[in-house]
């Protein structure tokens, strides 16, 4: 909510980079931050805020320009419910009992 933009790759910058943990304790503490801070974003946003465009840039290219309302339900929270899917077949199709993701799960007994 801080910017209007995003350039991956900025003209004359460092192109970005993902971060990566260097210990599975380290990315749970880095998760657990970022929901914080993002909860907060998000609270502090009014309907004028979220209605405003935001884009994603490459080199200065605007790849998509949409509301940031419509970033935060469709590229953030709809992603997030897909590899949600992704996980619970893939733990299902390997004999692994499915874990509470959105409350209990049928498999939680048979743990």
């Amino acid at each position: 909510m801080m910017s209007d933009s995003f350039d991956m790759n900025p003209p004359g910058g460092e192109p970005w980079a993902p971060w990566i943990a260097a210990s599975n304790a380290e990315l749970v503490k880095k998760y657990d931050e970022a929901v914080v801070a993002a909860r907060a974003a998000l609270a502090g946003a009014d309907d004028a805020a979220m209605m405003k465009k935001w884009s994603l840039l490459n080199a200065g290219q605007a790849l998509f320009t949409m509301p940031r309302v419509a970033c935060v339900r469709g590229m953030i929270l709809n992603h997030i419910i897909h590899h949600r899917g992704q996980l619970s077949v893939y733990l299902r199709m390997n004999n692994i009992p499915v874990p509470a993701l959105y409350g209990p799960s049928a498999d939680e007994g048979q743990m």
